[in-house]
């Protein structure tokens, strides 16, 4: 009775393969573009809408550190932002990176323009010094924050930990 059974499985099995591949054949390597790469890193820019900062989150391509987050905010907002009515008090980025110098040091990053944004100094600073805070909780985000100097053409020094911008940790 045992080998009835059997022999009766054994003829039910390639039948049973045949209906687990469904008749769908197998397809070769199909080209769709780039190889993956993870998921792109946000990054937290601030512009200015009604006198006051507001901060936008912007993917990054590449690595996040306070050079690459100055740049993304000298680009200055996009269309879809200015139409909200989102702007900047920086000089648009053909006339400011090669006046702006980023450093980062054991005591925090240095940002020294040798071109002013004008009147607007102290938002211009707040500007560069949120986005720049927002970068290095990208880099780190367990980590305080380091202290942001920025350093004016006037040889004057604003300062700051993003305590002050808005959506940060204890602000």
């Amino acid at each position: 009775m045992r080998a009835g059974r059997r022999s009766a499985f054994l003829m039910w099995l390639p039948a049973l393969g045949a209906l687990a591949s469904c008749g769908i054949p197998t397809t070769g390597v199909v080209e769709a573009g780039g190889p993956a790469s993870g998921v792109a890193p946000t990054l937290r820019v601030y512009f200015v809408a009604d006198g006051a900062l507001r901060g936008v989150d912007r993917s990054i391509a590449g690595p996040v550190d306070p050079e690459s987050a100055v740049r993304v905010l000298l680009k200055g907002p996009t269309r879809a932002e200015q139409a909200a009515g989102l702007y900047t008090v920086l000089p648009p980025v053909a006339s400011m990176m090669s006046r702006v110098t980023v450093t980062s040091h054991d005591g925090g990053v240095s940002i020294r323009l040798s071109a002013g944004p004008g009147d607007s100094d102290d938002l211009a600073a707040a500007q560069l010094i949120c986005t720049t805070v927002a970068a290095e909780r990208v880099t780190d985000p367990g980590a305080d924050p380091q202290p942001v100097t920025v350093t004016g053409p006037d040889g004057l020094d604003i300062r700051g930990t993003g305590t002050q911008c808005p959506g940060s940790p204890g602000a």
